[in-house]
């Protein structure tokens, strides 16, 4: 070793705070609140894993989804969200966890102004959801599952 070098090394070991700007204060309030966060969107599948662009643990391998509806009834594992289907367009609702093969879906209106809710409907557990067609309309609740014994034919 030279004998700058040696130096440099006798000066940081003599050091005895930490550099303050590159530590990090570990205190019970974020302990806590980053519990949490981890609970809200850990399931068996997910693991974490230190994510350099956004400076952040993030969860990977999970299948429940931020911006998840309800929790699928048909799989029980996956969130019901909105999907807006890169060919054609058109909106539905469908089950994240279809890539490990669920494949539960329904569509959607395409025209008119839709608002989804966090609702399960009480006789499928689909989420319920507001639409109407025109400004003049009031807003119509209705379940999004298609094949739903709550929706009525009206003739």
């Amino acid at each position: 070793m030279t004998p700058m070098r040696e130096n440099v090394v006798q000066a940081v070991m003599l050091r005895k705070r930490p550099d303050s700007r590159n530590s990090v204060r570990i205190t019970d309030k974020k302990i806590s609140r980053m519990r949490n966060e981890i609970h809200q969107y850990y399931d068996n599948n997910g693991y974490l894993s230190w994510s350099e662009k956004r400076a952040k643990y993030v969860i990977l391998g999970t299948n429940l989804p931020a911006n998840g509806l309800v929790q699928c009834p048909q799989c029980n594992i996956g969130m019901i969200l909105v999907i807006r289907s890169r060919q054609t367009r058109k909106r539905f609702l469908g089950c994240s966890n279809y890539h490990n093969g669920c494949r539960a879906s329904s569509p959607l209106i395409q025209r008119g102004m839709l608002c989804t809710t966090k609702i399960p409907c009480k006789a499928c557990f689909w989420p319920m959801v507001l639409f109407r067609y025109s400004m003049k309309q009031k807003w119509t609740r209705q379940c999004s599952n298609i094949r739903c014994p709550t929706r009525t034919v009206k003739s």
